[in-house]
């Protein structure tokens, strides 16, 4: 069995920001005090960790890693890469892939897949349809981590829009619901406009016009609706608008709202006037809105009305980006660089150390019923990670990790840099150097 002694850490964690020992025995943590070199099994790893953040690894509830069927793009190996290094010990990935994953058949093909090629821990989410519901019901509730319904436009059949399918998915779903929430009608009518008023060259500043603050307001509030005459465990991905914010209620602890949102980081640091600029590179569904929109997504975290900060990692090559605006992909690669974009706003005093660990760690684990994960507990699994918060760096192409090759960030200088990611007790990141060996596991929800 595996010894590694983290020693003098600043560990942030369960709300509390101090300076203490860890200790790991093989995959678990076994020990969180003061602990002296002395004390621990010869051949112990000993990890000097002065100066330097101790967090629970993030879980990142929300990616599209491409595998099978878009792998030009990415795949669960390559994405997984980036994914540790920065920070990401577990994620739970979108079904919208080739073949989507709508049977069981297929879910446990990707299952395949992850267990054979990711560094980090995994689940997979199954699809509904307007014909499904009875695949969706054999899953197993302690081996999935949920259901994703598409109330916005996507590709092929996982378009829900049949209102007799959608009733009957909220009254017999036993797993989590998550939502991508855009009317369908509204934004079909506002395609319709500005492609009569410019073509296809639509100016790409005009995306959350398209894709507006309406078609995101009457969707969610159909969700929210329905959740709450069905009593179902629903939970709203990619939150984009300060009117959604008036549709969730901080007065419960997370562990028993029936009724959760997600913001994911692009719609945290970018705002409508980085359109001019970065152009397809940052057009993504739901749309980056305006600065009002972003402050009432940031008052929503630090309020507890958003409950998870997550990625929507979705990536596309430059080539495809490159197309004219309704044939340019909505979508960018983001889990390598998210806790950094998260740290740069804690240096803004825009949030808190224990706010960011909240967001993208202890929360998943709470909202999903994670298994023994995402907090730095003794008998937890020892997936954390170590940052030191005055190191700065910047992103370049060099050192983009994303199989797609680019980023949104391209050209940024971030001032705090992940250092080392450990899973389930391995250290799989270690100062730019990947162990590509490493599998991580299948991640099992107390459900």
């Amino acid at each position: 069995m595996s010894h590694i002694l983290i020693k003098n850490a600043t560990i942030i964690n369960e709300g509390r920001t101090y300076r203490n020992d860890l200790l790991i025995e093989g995959e678990l943590i076994s020990a969180i005090g003061s602990i002296e070199k002395k004390n621990v099994p010869s051949g112990t790893k000993i990890i000097d960790a002065t100066g330097l953040l101790l967090i629970p690894g993030v879980i990142d509830d929300h990616v599209h890693f491409r595998e099978p069927g878009l792998t030009h793009k990415g795949d669960i190996f390559s994405e997984s890469g980036a994914a540790v290094a920065g920070g990401v010990t577990s994620f739970m990935d979108m079904p919208n892939t080739n073949p989507q994953t709508v049977t069981i058949d297929l879910l446990n093909e990707k299952y395949r897949i992850g267990s054979e090629k990711s560094l980090t821990n995994y689940s997979f989410y199954i699809a509904a349809t307007n014909s499904n519901l009875d695949e969706v019901m054999k899953v197993d509730p302690s081996e999935v981590c949920g259901i994703k319904l598409f109330m916005g436009s996507s590709t092929g059949n996982m378009l829900v829009d049949n209102e007799t399918a959608l009733k009957q998915l909220f009254a017999k779903a036993i797993l989590p619901i998550t939502a991508h929430c855009e009317d369908e009608h509204t934004i079909g009518k506002n395609s319709e406009n500005y492609r009569t008023k410019y073509g296809e060259d639509v100016p790409v500043k005009n995306h959350s016009l398209i894709r507006s603050r309406e078609a995101c307001l009457l969707s969610s509030s159909l969700a929210i609706k329905l959740a709450k005459e069905y009593n179902t465990k629903l939970h709203i991905l990619h939150l984009s608008t300060a009117d959604e914010m008036k549709l969730f209620s901080n007065e419960l602890p997370l562990n028993q709202k029936r009724i959760t949102g997600e913001v994911c980081v692009h719609h945290l640091w970018f705002d409508e006037s980085f359109y001019d600029d970065l152009g397809t590179l940052i057009k993504w569904n739901p749309a980056i809105k305006t600065r009002f929109d972003r402050d009432s997504l940031i008052n929503g975290v630090n309020n507890n009305l958003i409950d998870i900060v997550a990625t929507d990692h979705a990536p596309h090559t430059l080539t495809e980006k490159g197309n004219s605006y309704f044939k340019a992909p909505s979508g960018g690669p983001l889990i390598q660089h998210s806790l950094v974009v998260m740290l740069e706003l804690w240096t803004r005093k825009v949030f808190s150390l224990e706010k960011i660990v909240e967001m993208m760690c202890h929360n998943p684990a709470i909202l999903f019923n994670i298994r023994d994960r995402g907090f730095i507990r003794e008998g937890y699994k020892a997936d954390l990670c170590l940052v030191d918060p005055a190191s700065p760096w910047s992103v370049t192409k060099e050192n983009i990790l994303y199989k797609c090759g680019w980023s949104p960030f391209e050209g940024h200088t971030f001032r705090s840099r992940v250092v080392q990611t450990i899973v389930n007790g391995t250290i799989v990141y270690d100062n730019g150097v990947i162990n590509e060996d490493y599998r991580g596991q299948r991640l099992m929800f107390d459900r």
